[in-house]
C-alpha cells in the first residue's frame, strides 16, 4: 500500500465540515485481499493498536469496528481508523473519518480523517500505512515500538503545555475561534479587529514592563517592601565573597537563588554556613541571565502558589516537594521507580505530573537528610529529593482555594497590583495558609510572570478550579465579540466583482473591511499583496489582521480543493452561478461534482446566518439544502417565470430575496422581504451595469445587495454602495473596464471561459448596437484568450462562442501556458472560431498573435475611430499602461500609432482565415 497524494484541509472542505487530512492510497494487490483473507492480521492490528477495539465504525457500537475487521474490511478503511488511533494514543479525541473508492480508479482509495494537530495528523497517517504494510509482510527494519515512541515524542514537541490548552479548551467552549501563529505556545484568539494573543499564560494585555519586575526578584521584592507587604530580607551579589557576606548581615539560614531564573532552577534553600553559600552560589549564577544572584532570608513553612487574575485570587495550591514514602523494604532508588510509574506521571508537560529524576541535586538533597539511593526508610517516612515545590522537578501539589485566610488572600491580591501583571502566580511561603500570614511568619518569596496552571487545573490532591474561565473572562468579557462577520462569495464568474461590490457597501459603512480576491488581499482599500488570493491562506491573513472587523472573502473551486475554507464558517455565502469550467482537474469531471465544490461554503453557514442563492441556476437552487441558515434568493427572472413563482412562496413564509421588476421606466431592484417589498434601486441608474446593458453585472449587484441585506445593512446605505461603485480601473481592475483610447471604444475584461464570454457577448452586442459612425458600420475586434488547464473541448467552445460576437478575433495565449505547448492554446480556441464561421457568425477574420502585449498593439493598430475593441487580458496592468502610451500618444499617418505604423512591426500572422 503506497500513499500517492497528502492534502491538508485547515477548514470546511468537500469532505468535512471540519479540519481533515486527505490521503489518496493505492492498495496495490492488496484490494484483491481484504482483512478477513490475511491470516493472524487483525489479532496482531489489536494487540499494537488496542485502542481500535473501542472503534464504534458504521456499527453505532463500542466493538464495531472489530466485527468489520473479523468480517473482511479493505485496509484502506483499515488505515484511517489507525490514523485516529495514534492520535488517540496521544490525547488526541479525534474520531471523525471516512474511506470512499476513487471513481473509475481500481484499488485506490479516499482515506480522510480528523486531526487536531496538523503535523501529529500527518504523521499518524504515514506511520499507520507503514504498520499495515508491515503487517501484511513484515519489514525487519520496522521496529513498532521504536516506531511509536517516535510518534509520541513528536506529538510532545509540537502539543501545547497544559495551560495554554486549559486556555484553548475554555475559548472553544465559548465558540470563539482561535489561529496557532507558530510552533510553540503563540495562539490568537478571535478575529481581526477583536483578537487576543496569548504565549502560554502571557496575554497581548500582559505589560512587558511588569514581566521585567517579576524578573528582576531584587526590584520586586523592594517593591512589595515599600508597600507593605511581608517580605524577606535580601540582598543581590555578583561575587562569592559578596554573597557570604551579605548571608551573615541577613542571618543564618539563607537562601540564594538566580535573579532572574524560573521554574525553581538554581534556587538553594536553607543554607546554614558560608560553605554552602559558596556551592550555593555557583549553582545559582549558572541559572542566571544576568549573573546576578539573590540571598535572602530562608522562611520556614508551607509552599503556597497563590494565582491572580485580573486583580483576582482564582486558585491556591500547596506545592509538595518531589518525594518517596519509605514503606520499610524497599530502597530509595526501588521507591522512585515505584513513584514514576504512576500513569499521571511523564516527560516534561506530557502528563499532569512530571517523573521524578534523580540528579545530582537529588543526591545532595538525599545526603542532607542521611541517605543515598541504596537506603532503606522506614515505613511512612517522607524523603525529599528536591527542595523546591515546582511540578517542573516532579512535585505535587494540593488545592487550598477555599482554605486561605482573607488577609492572605488579600496580600496575594496586592502584591500581583504592585507588580503589573494581569495573571500572576504568588509564592508564599508560611506555617499555615488559613492563618494570617503577619500573625504566624512568612513572606512572599517570589512573583512570577507567566505561572503555569497545571497544579491548579490537575492537582494531585483536592479539586481541580477551572482557572481558564477568568483569563477567558477578562480578554473577552460576557457579551464581547469574538468574530468579525464574514461574507465569502464563490461561482464560476462574476465572484471578483461581486466582492469588490459587498466590500465597496460596507467600507461606506465606515467599515474596515478585509477582502480576498483573485487580485490580491486588500485591507481597508490598501492592496497588501497583488496574486491570486481566493485561497485559504490569504484569508487567514485577513483574520490576522488587528485592523479588520468585516471580511469579504472571494472563494475559488481551487482553495477549496486544496485546504479548504481555511476558516470555520461565513456568516453569508454567496453562490453566483455554476458552469462548465476548469472540469478534469482534481477529480472533477462533472458540472454536478464542481456544484459540490462550491457548496461548501452554504455548508458553512451556522444556524444563525444566510446563504445568499442564485434561483435562476438548478445547480446552486438544489443547495438550499444543504444550508442549515436561512436562504436569500435573487433572480433576474420576470415575474411569472418558474423562479420568481418558488421566491414568491419562500417570501409568503416569511423568507428573504430580491429581484428585479420591470417597468416602463426601466428595470428596479426590489428587496422581498416576507410580504413587504422595498424598492432599491432602478438598474440603469447603477454605474457598473452600463446603463443597464452589462447583464452580468446587474446580476451581481443583486448578489452583493442581497449578501449586504443578509449581513444586516441599511437599505440606504446599499443603495448608496451601489450607486457610487463603477467597474473603473480602480475600483475593479480587469472588471469591464472602460477605455477611450484616440477615439476607439476599449473594455478591458478578465474574460477567460465560455460562460463568461456568453456574458461578455451579449454585452459587446448590447454596446454595439448603441455605437454609430457617420462613414461605415464599426467593427467588433476581440482579443481573446483562455488557460491551458481547461479541456480541449472548452478551448474550441470559447473560440466559438466569441465569433458570434466579433467581427475581427485575435488569439493570444496566457504567459503561464500551465503544461501546454506554445501554440497549443491558441490553436484550439482558433479552432472553435473557424467551427463558428463555418455556421455562419458574424465573425470574419481569426488572427493568432500569442504575445499579449503585441496583441493589443496590433489590435489597436488596425481599430479605426468609433470601433469597439475587446481585450481578455491576462496581466491587466501591463495592458492598461500600453493603452495609456496610445492614448498619450498623436496619430500619425493614417491613424496609425508611431511604434505601429500598420501592425506591430514583429508580428507573423500564424494563420489568418478571412470569408
Amino acid at each position: 500500500m503506497t500513499i500517492l497524494e497528502t492534502r491538508v484541509y485547515r477548514g470546511a472542505n468537500i469532505w468535512s465540515y471540519e479540519q481533515a487530512i486527505h490521503l489518496v492510497v493505492d492498495l496495490g494487490r492488496l484490494e484483491d485481499h481484504p482483512t478477513n483473507t490475511l491470516p493472524g492480521f487483525t489479532e496482531h492490528l489489536l494487540e499494537m493498536l488496542p485502542g481500535l477495539t473501542n472503534h464504534s465504525c458504521s456499527r453505532g457500537r463500542r466493538g464495531g469496528f472489530v466485527e468489520r475487521l473479523n468480517e473482511g474490511t479493505w485496509l484502506g478503511h483499515v488505515a484511517e481508523h489507525c490514523a485516529l488511533a495514534l492520535q488517540q494514543v496521544v490525547g488526541h479525541d479525534i474520531r471523525r473519518g471516512k474511506t470512499r473508492q476513487v471513481k473509475g480508479r481500481t484499488g485506490v482509495y479516499n482515506v480522510v480523517y480528523g486531526y487536531a494537530d496538523e503535523q501529529v495528523g500527518l504523521a499518524a497517517g504515514r506511520l499507520a500505512v507503514r504498520l499495515l504494510n508491515h503487517l501484511v509482510q513484515s519489514d525487519p527494519e520496522f521496529d513498532w515500538e521504536a516506531e511509536l515512541e517516535s510518534f509520541i515524542l513528536r506529538a510532545e514537541r509540537t502539543a501545547f503545555g497544559p495551560s495554554t490548552q486549559a486556555i484553548l479548551d475554555e475559548a472553544v467552549s465559548r465558540d470563539i475561534p482561535w489561529i496557532r501563529l507558530n510552533q510553540y505556545s503563540l495562539v490568537q484568539l478571535g478575529q481581526g479587529v477583536h483578537a487576543k494573543r496569548i504565549r502560554a499564560t502571557m496575554t497581548s494585555a500582559t505589560s512587558a514592563i511588569a514581566v521585567d519586575v517579576a524578573s528582576d526578584k531584587d526590584l520586586t521584592t523592594r517593591l512589595l517592601g515599600a508597600a507593605g507587604l511581608p517580605v524577606p530580607k535580601q540582598e543581590s551579589v555578583r561575587s562569592v565573597e559578596g554573597a557570604v557576606a551579605a548571608a551573615k548581615r541577613i542571618g543564618f539560614p539563607v537562601v540564594v537563588k538566580p535573579l532572574d531564573g524560573n521554574h525553581g532552577r538554581g534556587v538553594c534553600l536553607d543554607l546554614r554556613d558560608e560553605d554552602a553559600v559558596r556551592e550555593a552560589y555557583l549553582v545559582a549564577k549558572e541559572q542566571s541571565r544576568r549573573g546576578t544572584v539573590i540571598v535572602e532570608t530562608f522562611v520556614t513553612g508551607k509552599d503556597y502558589r497563590c494565582l491572580i487574575v485580573d486583580g483576582r485570587m482564582v486558585a491556591i495550591a500547596e506545592r509538595v516537594p518531589a518525594h518517596v514514602v519509605g514503606d520499610g523494604t524497599s530502597n530509595v532508588e526501588q521507591l522512585v521507580e515505584l513513584t514514576n510509574a504512576d500513569p499521571r506521571r511523564g516527560v516534561g508537560h506530557e502528563k499532569v505530573l512530571t517523573r521524578i529524576k534523580v540528579d545530582a541535586g537529588a543526591k545532595e538533597v538525599l545526603a542532607a537528610q542521611g541517605h543515598t539511593l541504596e537506603s532503606v526508610p522506614d515505613n511512612g517516612e517522607m524523603v525529599k529529593l528536591a527542595l523546591t515545590g515546582n511540578m517542573s522537578t516532579g512535585g505535587i501539589s494540593i488545592d487550598r482555594t477555599f482554605e486561605a485566610h482573607p488577609e492572605n488572600v488579600e496580600i496575594a491580591e496586592e502584591a500581583a497590583r504592585m507588580v503589573g501583571l494581569d495573571i500572576a502566580g504568588i509564592d508564599f511561603i508560611c506555617p499555615d495558609i488559613t492563618e494570617p500570614v503577619r500573625e504566624t511568619g512568612g513572606a512572599i518569596c517570589e512573583v512570577n510572570a507567566a505561572p503555569g496552571f497545571r497544579m491548579h487545573t490537575h492537582p494531585t490532591i483536592g479539586e481541580p478550579q477551572f482557572i481558564a474561565k477568568p483569563v477567558v473572562d477578562m480578554l473577552f468579557p460576557p457579551g464581547a465579540p469574538s468574530r468579525i462577520p464574514i461574507i465569502a462569495v464563490t461561482g464560476t464568474n462574476g465572484k471578483t466583482t461581486t466582492s469588490r461590490m459587498v466590500a465597496h457597501i460596507f467600507k461606506g459603512m465606515g467599515r474596515k473591511v478585509g477582502m480576498t480576491s483573485t487580485d490580491g488581499v486588500v485591507i481597508d482599500e490598501r492592496l497588501l499583496i497583488r496574486a491570486d488570493a481566493s485561497g485559504p491562506r490569504s484569508a487567514k491573513m485577513v483574520l490576522q489582521n488587528p485592523r479588520v472587523d468585516f471580511a469579504v472573502f472571494e472563494v475559488a473551486r481551487g482553495g477549496i480543493l486544496r485546504e479548504g475554507l481555511g476558516y470555520e464558517r461565513n456568516d453569508v455565502a454567496v453562490v453566483l452561478n455554476v458552469q462548465p469550467d476548469h472540469l478534469g482537474l482534481r477529480g472533477i469531471d462533472t458540472v454536478e461534482q464542481l456544484a459540490d465544490v462550491k457548496a461548501v461554503l452554504v455548508e458553512a453557514v451556522p444556524r444563525d446566518g444566510h446563504a445568499v442563492l442564485n434561483a435562476d441556476d438548478p445547480l446552486v437552487r438544489e443547495m438550499r439544502r444543504r444550508c442549515s441558515g436561512q436562504v436569500v434568493w435573487f433572480s433576474m427572472e420576470e415575474p411569472g417565470s418558474p423562479a420568481r413563482e418558488m421566491i414568491e412562496a419562500h417570501c409568503r413564509r416569511g423568507g428573504k430575496a430580491l429581484v428585479l421588476n420591470p417597468s416602463d421606466r426601466g428595470e428596479m431592484i426590489v428587496v422581498k422581504h416576507g410580504r413587504r417589498e422595498m424598492q432599491l434601486a432602478w438598474t440603469h441608474l447603477l454605474p457598473a451595469t452600463f446603463s443597464g446593458r452589462a447583464r452580468m453585472n446587474v446580476q451581481n449587484a443583486l448578489a452583493a445587495a442581497a449578501a449586504a441585506f443578509a449581513a444586516g445593512a441599511p437599505l440606504h446605505d446599499i443603495r448608496q454602495g451601489l450607486r457610487t461603485f463603477s467597474t473603473n480601473y480602480y475600483l475593479a481592475p480587469g472588471r469591464l473596464n472602460e477605455v477611450d483610447v484616440n477615439g476607439v471604444n476599449v473594455i478591458v475584461d478578465y474574460c477567460h471561459n465560455a460562460p463568461g464570454m456568453k456574458m461578455l457577448g451579449d454585452f459587446v452586442d448590447r454596446v454595439g448596437e448603441s455605437l454609430s459612425h457617420d462613414l461605415a458600420r464599426p467593427s467588433r475586434i476581440g482579443v481573446i484568450a483562455t488557460a491551458g488547464d481547461r479541456r480541449d473541448e472548452d478551448m474550441r467552445e470559447l473560440g466559438d462562442i466569441a465569433s458570434r460576437h466579433f467581427d475581427v478575433v485575435i488569439v493570444r495565449e496566457d504567459q503561464n501556458r500551465r503544461g501546454r505547448k506554445a501554440g497549443e492554446v491558441a490553436g484550439l480556441v482558433v479552432e472553435g472560431v473557424k467551427r463558428g464561421m463555418v455556421d455562419g457568425a458574424r465573425c470574419k477574420q481569426v488572427e493568432e498573435v500569442h504575445d499579449e502585449i503585441k496583441a493589443v498593439r496590433h489590435a489597436m493598430a488596425r481599430a479605426n475611430v468609433g470601433d469597439l475593441v475587446v481585450f481578455c487580458v491576462d496581466k491587466h496592468p501591463a495592458v492598461m499602461a500600453e493603452l495609456e502610451n496610445w492614448s498619450q500618444q498623436a496619430y500619425a499617418g493614417a491613424g496609425a500609432s508611431p511604434d505601429a505604423p500598420t501592425a506591430d512591426p514583429d508580428y507573423v500572422p500564424a494563420e489568418t482565415t478571412s470569408s
